[in-house]
């Protein structure tokens, strides 16, 4: 069965008309969705399929700790590294997510370390993602690493540097994998 990993930018709390369409297909085909306990984009989501009584959510979770999980749906606890805090502690389950996905769905800011990040997971794994860019109101299509930069080009110059540096951007592109390999 297909799985989606949706995923975004926490500062994004708000889904419009055009994403909604997007949730709405997902839920006539009976996709699967997985989806993380963040606030912002991953509790809007979970707030639009608990509003439309859909089952067929799981929420990911680390340690077992569940920030939210507004359906009750089934959830997956992801152990993490003691020693990770932060975005580190939290990038365990979107890894975990990338992996058991069959695609991606993602809606981003354009400034989002960890939604970009998730996307070169997907990239990196193989799997194809559709890229909600809000500054825009615009979809693209990311099936391969150099799809990023299309996008990256459209973005703010002070954003596109810290992205760079945070996520070791050039050197993944280049090489057409992630920082942190999936299969763990």
């Amino acid at each position: 069965m297909t799985s989606v990993f949706i995923g975004g930018s926490r500062k994004l709390s708000r889904l419009n008309d055009q994403i909604r369409r997007r949730l709405d297909n997902m839920v006539a085909k009976n996709l699967t969705v997985l989806v993380g306990d963040a606030n912002g984009t991953d509790k809007a989501i979970q707030r639009y399929f608990s509003e439309r009584r859909y089952r067929n959510v799981i929420v990911y979770c680390v340690e077992g700790v569940c920030r939210n999980n507004l359906g009750d749906w089934e959830r997956r606890s992801i152990p993490s590294d003691a020693n990770k805090r932060g975005w580190e502690h939290f990038a365990v389950k979107d890894h975990a997510m990338a992996r058991d996905a069959s695609c991606g769905f993602m809606i981003w800011d354009g400034k989002s370390q960890g939604t970009l990040n998730n996307v070169l997971n997907l990239v990196q794994a193989g799997k194809t993602s559709v890229l909600y860019f809000s500054p825009e109101r615009r979809f693209f299509t990311i099936r391969i690493p150099q799809d990023v930069l299309t996008v990256l080009g459209r973005c703010e110059p002070a954003a596109v540097a810290f992205l760079k540096d945070r996520l070791n951007l050039e050197e993944r592109v280049a090489a057409g994998q992630g920082a942190l390999p999936l299969d763990r």
